[in-house]
């Protein structure tokens, strides 16, 4: 890392220490509206095959570092957690 003087720090640095004070000033919800507003931008701007194609990219990156295996992994995992809401609706239904 670079060499510090006193009073000064790296861009880096300075980015995490603002980021944690917006992080303690604003909360959460902060990131989630902007988040939701910048995806609304692109969206207007690029049109949904951007999102589409960032998707199918990510996707191919999980299956080249995690492989096949990760996805049977995950989707039991998911059969699994639908079958128990199913299961606690009937027995809601029940009462």
């Amino acid at each position: 890392m670079a060499e510090q003087h006193k009073g000064e720090m790296t861009t880096r640095e300075a980015g995490k220490k603002g980021g944690e004070h917006t992080a303690e000033t604003h909360g959460h919800e902060f990131y989630e509206e902007i988040g939701k507003k910048g995806g609304e931008k692109v969206k207007e701007e690029r049109g949904h095959e951007f999102f589409e194609e960032i998707g199918k990219k990510g996707g191919e990156k999980v299956k080249e570092t995690h492989g096949h295996e990760f996805y049977e992994e995950i989707g039991k995992k998911g059969g699994e957690k639908v079958r128990e809401l199913i299961e606690e609706g009937k027995k809601q239904e029940e009462r």
